[in-house]
């Protein structure tokens, strides 16, 4: 990367992230039961967009070591930018269901690939590397909770949308400022992958990863809900998610840099204790503050895994960088796809504590297992 070419990457995804997370928190479950939607259906709602994760993620990396990462980028903004559009046509659910299916494709696109561009230049530093470039997108994600919170408040569904096709386009924009990168040879990529599927360590750390979004995934679709049924104004529910934002951009690189000076392990475990911590306190609360805290605890949570996860992943790949964050963020996918779902049964069948409770003891089962599957790993 030249010199400028990192930081404008991060203006890039702040953007992208911007837009796409302005879309969904806190806007789409409301605007999903405004259409009449049950608990259930809005979880499968939320989880349409993550479905192309697990379909193309790990073919967009391969194809950005096959072609260069500018391509599939770009493909991925111009998804970004026009879906915003495409909202503001909503009348029925299975019109949101199908725009939220096609906004996934920029995300499942996405992610894998910047990530990938970043392992591409940074080897001793990696973890602080990846960290920083997350926080750096994360100021988008962290803004838009509040942005859109305050929209819904003085405007409407549409002027959300609106304010999210404003960042895309940017995104798209600069994207044709963004160099390319070298192309490799398929027998190399198709190689890769076989060794990456078959790394016990790599695929412990990806179940982590898909467990810590199943429980996200459910935590940002049903902590609105419950933040309004406990009393707490929609207002306060955008600070809430901004809280938990801020959390994660500012202890991310610190934790990025933590994993690679005393190892990836030992953070990615911390980072599950804090979710389970979280996990257990907000639905046995109705006070704002106190959810706000543990909010900014499970975003914190969510720094030392995911800023711990990629660089690890990326550390044992073997080089092909696009390929193992693809097959990364395709299992993620998969946990980040069935969180919505399965907590929303078990919303409108158990209630938020019990849902919220078996969510933390599947992070408890996580770290155990994950501890078990990389007891051999060499410590960073």
């Amino acid at each position: 990367m030249k010199k400028y070419a990192f930081w404008i990457l991060s203006i890039i995804g702040g953007c992208a992230i911007f837009s796409s997370t302005l879309s969904k928190n806190p806007v789409l479950p409301l605007f999903a039961a405004s259409l009449g939607a049950l608990e259930q259906y809005i979880g499968i709602i939320s989880a349409a967009s993550t479905v192309p994760g697990i379909l193309i993620s790990l073919p967009a990396g391969s194809l950005s070591d096959l072609y260069g990462r500018k391509r599939m980028l770009q493909i991925a903004l111009f998804i970004f930018a026009s879906a915003p559009f495409l909202y503001l046509l909503v009348t029925e659910l299975w019109q949101l269901a199908l725009i939220r299916f096609y906004h996934g494709f920029a995300t499942a696109i996405f992610g894998p690939v910047a990530l990938a561009a970043v392992a591409d230049q940074y080897i001793i530093d990696r973890g602080a590397r990846l960290g920083l470039y997350s926080s750096a997108t994360m100021i988008g994600r962290m803004l838009a909770p509040a942005v859109g919170g305050f929209l819904l408040t003085v405007g409407s569904f549409s002027s959300v949308y609106i304010a999210c096709a404003v960042g895309g386009v940017i995104a798209f924009s600069l994207s044709f400022t963004i160099e390319g990168r070298p192309e490799t040879t398929k027998h190399h990529t198709r190689q890769n992958i076989r060794t990456i599927v078959r790394n016990r360590q790599i695929m412990a750390t990806n179940f982590v990863e898909a467990c810590q979004y199943f429980a996200f995934g459910g935590f940002e679709t049903f902590l609105p809900l419950y933040a309004r049924s406990a009393g707490i104004e929609t207002a306060q529910i955008g600070i809430i998610f901004s809280l938990q934002l801020v959390a994660t951009v500012i202890t991310k690189p610190t934790m990025g840099k933590l994993s690679d000076t005393r190892g990836r392990k030992p953070v990615i475990l911390l980072g599950l204790a804090l979710g389970v911590i979280s996990l257990l306190i907000i639905p046995f609360s109705a006070n704002f503050l106190l959810v706000a805290c543990a909010a900014a605890c499970f975003g914190l949570g969510l720094a030392s895994v995911t800023a711990s996860t990629s660089a690890l992943v990326s550390d044992l790949s073997g080089g092909s960088y696009g390929s193992a964050l693809g097959v990364l963020s395709m299992i993620m996918d998969v946990g980040h796809t069935l969180g919505p779902i399965v907590t929303g049964v078990a919303v409108a069948f158990l209630g938020y504590r019990a849902a919220f409770s078996l969510v933390a003891i599947l992070l408890i089962a996580a770290g155990a297992l994950f501890c078990v599957s990389t007891s051999h790993e060499r410590k960073r």
